[in-house]
């Protein structure tokens, strides 16, 4: 078995039951939520709705989420601490990495790599040895070690910086084994960028990455293809109907299930407790932010469908523990 660590101490992978694997608790610009702390509201409040809205997700059966909120996405665990300690029938899993679409953040950009030709040598790049640390010692002072990894590859495709933060992860990868997950666009095939930087060039096993949002797209034929060549794809946003609809995830996911991709993939729905990014107001109308909506309205349509009990068990237990095992092959 394989050791997960979580927010309330260390699990066992066979103890990880039904997992949620791309789950937000907050999503924050931390220069805005320090200076303008008005945007944010009464800390309590937060906390509390968070703490509300994680007991109904783990009353419907579900054991643990993992949260790869990151640097980029506003991280801050002794928050999320205080959140976990009131639902500790909810595994919280977090993670390490950095969120960017296009350059790294301002506080890399004149260090490591960035030196190597003004130095003439190859300078390490400290973004891996802040992964190690995070996965290894724990995250700042909190004891609480990440137990994935994250990065990002969105329309912009694969920038300089993008590709930095890829071969930072791909190597804190190798000195971790945690796995990896990756905010991809489908629409795009930036999940072959992943492939040809993360495994054919830095050498992880395409078993241990998530291609998260590959449920963005449509055209099965092109999952098949990341299926095929060894990616585990993130069925991650259910809820989020922005640029498609319900109908057109779920009946995507019926179709991989039908072509008998159900061991390559995983559910989840993005959701988050609170995202600065969107106005409170419309917050409250987009159904992203409910946890219960996989439950509720997903698992019905496809099981009336053809998904079977067995292919939902193997999305949302077995392929979930397999990535974090590394025994998706």
């Amino acid at each position: 078995m394989t050791t997960v660590p979580t927010v309330n101490g260390p699990l066992d992978s066979s103890a990880l039951g039904t997992v949620y694997m791309h789950e937000h608790v907050f999503v924050l610009t931390t220069d805005v939520q320090i200076n303008h702390p008005g945007e944010w509201g009464d800390e309590q409040a937060r906390v509390d709705d968070a703490v509300a809205r994680l007991k109904a997700l783990a009353a419907q059966g579900v054991t643990t989420i993992v949260d790869p909120t990151v640097i980029g996405l506003g991280r801050y665990i002794p928050r999320i601490q205080r959140v976990a300690a009131r639902v500790p029938e909810l595994n919280i899993v977090v993670a390490t990495g950095v969120y960017a679409y296009e350059r790294v953040p301002f506080f890399f950009r004149h260090r490591g790599p960035a030196l190597n030709e003004a130095l003439g040598t190859e300078v390490p790049d400290p973004m891996t040895d802040m992964f190690v640390e995070d996965i290894t010692g724990g995250i700042a002072d909190t004891g609480v070690r990440a137990g994935m990894l994250k990065c990002a590859i969105d329309e912009p495709g694969l920038t300089p910086g993008v590709e930095r933060i890829m071969r930072a992860v791909a190597r804190a990868h190798h000195r971790t084994g945690a796995p990896v997950t990756v905010h991809t666009h489908p629409g795009s095939r930036t999940g072959l960028h992943v492939k040809r930087v993360m495994c054919d060039e830095e050498g992880v096993p395409p078993g241990r990455i998530v291609l998260g949002h590959s449920g963005d797209t449509a055209d099965c034929d092109h999952l098949s293809e990341l299926a095929d060549a060894g990616f585990v794809l993130g069925m991650d946003r259910f809820g989020l109907y922005l640029e498609t609809t319900f109908e057109a995830r779920a009946d995507t996911l019926v179709e991989m299930c039908r072509r008998g991709y159900a061991d390559r993939m995983i559910l989840s729905q993005d959701a988050s407790c609170y995202i600065d990014w969107i106005d409170p107001e419309v917050m409250a109308f987009l159904p992203q932010w409910n946890y219960l909506h996989l439950h509720e309205e997903v698992v019905p349509y496809v099981r009336e469908r053809g998904v079977t009990e067995d292919q939902l068990d193997r999305m949302l237990v077995g392929t979930p523990r397999r990535v974090f095992e590394g025994a998706v092959g």
